[in-house]
């Protein structure tokens, strides 16, 4: 049994009374994980608040505060791919993460997530993720290692004054002629929970796409998020007829497998660049993660 050494959270939503419990919001919220695995662990006290106090099962619902909870899978999965340390200073950690790893404990995953694996090999407790890209995503992910700047850089990503360069692979029409696009819609959470879908209403997510290059039946893209909204690009680049290679989410969810890491999503994190706000200096961060023009083979 992997257990996380540090809680994960989850925010209670709004909810119309009356409130639910908060065994019934968590699992609702988790359905993979049976009541009864929350109950036990609200009992034995793996569930806390944010004063860092005991839930019980009388504890009441408190909509838009936070649930710390210590995470518990029985058969943990091995990702067989290593990240690479970039840069470190007194206040960031930047790093490669590759594909199927996620950032931090999610779903099956407990050790095998960025941040756990990065604690162990710095030795650095107080590192957190100022940013998140998806699992299935390689590339450049920013850590802070100073808890006193670390709403400094958080800043620079909740304002958007970071700039982020991706690039992906797509099959498209052999005779596609390169081009740009200005995409911005709604974004927001479909079904299952863990799919986006795009909706009418005002635009909450923004993407600059450029088709830089055509090979046969494959082209390859530059992207430039102007927001952050999860699945942000792959929902973007689905919608204008272009799906990234091998995602399995978008335009259509496939069915659940096991990953098959000899088709990594075609999608890299591939440059950071800010002005830092403590020394005022530009920063940028590249990464030399390649995409290749071959389904099939991985870009590790």
């Amino acid at each position: 049994m992997g257990i996380s050494k540090h809680p994960s959270v989850v925010t209670m939503p709004k909810a119309e009374r009356p409130y639910p419990s908060i065994l019934s919001f968590l699992s609702g919220r988790f359905p993979a994980i049976p009541p009864e695995i929350w109950e036990g662990r609200i009992r034995e006290g793996k569930v806390l608040d944010e004063g860092e106090q005991r839930i019980t099962l009388d504890t009441e619902y408190a909509p838009q505060r936070r649930i710390f909870y210590f995470r518990e899978v029985g058969a943990e999965p091995s990702i067989p791919f290593s990240e690479k340390i970039l840069f470190q200073d007194d206040q960031l950690l930047v790093v490669c993460k590759p594909h199927f790893l996620p950032v931090t404990p999610g779903g099956r995953y407990v050790d095998e997530c960025l941040l756990n694996r990065l604690r162990t090999s710095t030795g650095i407790e107080e590192l957190a993720p100022l940013h998140r890209i998806d699992r299935e995503t390689a590339g450049l992910v920013l850590f802070s290692v100073n808890r006193g700047s670390r709403g400094l850089y958080g800043q620079l990503f909740m304002n958007g004054r970071v700039e982020k360069t991706y690039q992906a692979l797509a099959a498209c029409r052999p005779l596609q002629e390169p081009g740009s696009w200005d995409v911005a819609n709604r974004i927001e959470r479909g079904e299952p929970w863990f799919r986006m879908k795009t909706v009418p209403g005002a635009a909450n997510a923004r993407s600059i796409i450029h088709l830089v290059e055509v090979r046969g039946a494959l082209a390859r893209f530059v992207l430039h998020p102007q927001t952050g909204k999860t699945h942000q690009l792959r929902l973007h680049m689905s919608g204008l007829g272009f799906g990234i290679l091998n995602d399995r989410y978008y335009p259509e969810l496939q069915a659940e497998r096991e990953d098959n890491f000899t088709t990594p999503l075609q999608l890299v994190a591939q440059r950071l660049r800010f002005k830092d706000p403590l020394s005022g200096r530009d920063r940028e961060f590249v990464s030399e993660r390649k995409l290749l023009w071959q389904p099939g083979v991985p870009g590790e």
